[in-house]
């Protein structure tokens, strides 16, 4: 099993959800995040961006202005088998791809071990029960 982590736009989230229940992949987590990439923050794109997202104005009446502030974001997190992670990955990539810079990230992790809360037994030793 594989754990996927993808970073997305938070305007993507709608369209991500729905895409993943359209491919099969119904059970998700999905949680706000903040974060940045390398690259260094037009003020001017970023106001753009926010404005586009309905975000409020910070207290001090500015939006981003530094390259060290952050930005909104929703994190996706997904437990699959290892031959789902190719398909779910194209699906995720497709919804959110706009081929400009903040379009996130999608990280891919194995899953040791995984036990069902209910009951205590382990997800491996049980059909079908991702």
């Amino acid at each position: 099993m594989k754990e996927i982590m993808a970073i997305v736009r938070q305007n993507k989230v709608n369209a991500t959800k729905n895409a993943l229940a359209e491919a099969g992949f119904p059970a998700f987590t999905c949680r706000k995040v903040m974060g940045r990439g390398k690259k260094p923050i037009d003020p001017s794109v970023v106001k753009t961006i926010l404005e586009a997202e309905a975000m409020p104005v910070s207290p001090v009446g500015e939006y981003i202005t530094e390259a060290s502030r952050l930005i909104p974001k929703r994190c996706f997190v997904l437990v699959v088998p290892d031959e789902e992670v190719k398909r779910l990955v194209e699906v995720i990539m497709e919804v959110n791809s706009t081929e400009n810079p903040g379009d996130g990230k999608i990280f891919v992790l194995p899953i040791m071990e995984s036990y069902r809360v209910r009951d205590g037994k382990n997800v491996d030793d049980i059909d079908s029960s991702y």
